[in-house]
């Protein structure tokens, strides 16, 4: 249960928290673009089995690539990728955190 609620608590609830303190002004666009990080996962499609709950996405799925996350990793240090890149790396965050718990 504890690993279902910080993966998905990341997913979820963090990206709309950091736009409704850090972005007032936009909140509700921010909240939509951080909460599209999670659009990576369209690579759990030619996985087989699609779903597997004891599978660590990281280094497995090509979006969740170490060469990806570096890529991801460098989106937030220019002001028009910022706010994709740190879609991004909240949904590596949380998918890092799903391996952890395993």
């Amino acid at each position: 249960m504890l690993r279902f609620l910080v993966h998905y608590g990341i997913h979820f609830i963090v990206p709309v928290a950091i736009a409704f303190l850090f972005f007032k002004e936009r909140k509700i666009a921010v909240a939509l673009l951080l909460l599209s990080g999670i659009l990576i996962d369209i690579d759990h499609l030619w996985a087989e089995p699609i779903f597997d709950p004891n599978r660590c996405s990281i280094g497995f799925h090509p979006l969740h690539s170490y060469w990806a996350i570096i890529g991801y990793s460098i989106l937030p240090f220019f002001k028009k990728t910022r706010l994709i890149g740190l879609a991004l790396l909240l949904h590596i965050i949380a998918d890092i955190m799903d391996c952890l718990l395993l």
